[in-house]
């Protein structure tokens, strides 16, 4: 049984939950989301599976999820990315942003979502149970489809997008 590690506004830990639990009640708990991109600075982004507990077959950033209790966060999203992606990639810590998003089948996502971006022009070998697909993207055609199909997108990704946009203005080496 996974658990998540509950936490405060200020991201201090204040206790741990089973992960479906955390999801009914809704209680803030940590998490991550990774943002890969290649040397034309293309985001990869990722179909999550259809089986997923929500969220199936709409398409995010390169990996996502929740660091177990007591591992470090940048550890656990390397960990994420290697077991859902196929690959590993030094990660940069780019920001984190709390939100808070209700589902159709009653689940709530209520997480401190820390933000880490790397670079990767190798082979993705995404894990079937956790990716349907995948693709590398530019930017403003992922800034095009928010705008005409934002539900092609993951509610985080939604709200991630226009900060890791921002981000990548100041730290995306030029092509």
């Amino acid at each position: 049984m996974e658990h998540v590690i509950l936490v405060d506004e200020q991201d201090n830990a204040i206790g741990t939950m089973e992960k479906m639990a955390a999801h009914h009640t809704p209680v803030l708990h940590r998490a991550f989301s990774v943002f890969i991109f290649n040397n034309r600075k293309e985001m990869l982004l990722q179909q999550r599976a259809h089986g997923k507990y929500h969220s199936g077959g709409l398409w995010t950033n390169s990996c996502c999820s929740h660091p177990r209790p007591g591992e470090n966060v940048e550890q656990a999203a390397a960990r994420r990315l290697l077991e859902e992606m196929g690959f590993a990639t030094l990660l940069e810590k780019a920001f984190s942003f709390i939100y808070q998003a209700t589902f159709d089948n009653g689940l709530t996502e209520y997480e401190f979502d820390h933000v880490f971006a790397g670079y990767y022009n190798g082979e993705v070998i995404p894990d079937p149970k956790e990716a349907a697909g995948f693709d590398w993207w530019p930017m403003e055609k992922i800034k095009e489809q928010l705008h005409t199909s934002p539900g092609f997108f993951t509610a985080w990704f939604r709200i991630a997008f226009p900060k890791i946009e921002a981000w990548c203005k100041q730290h995306l080496p030029e092509a």
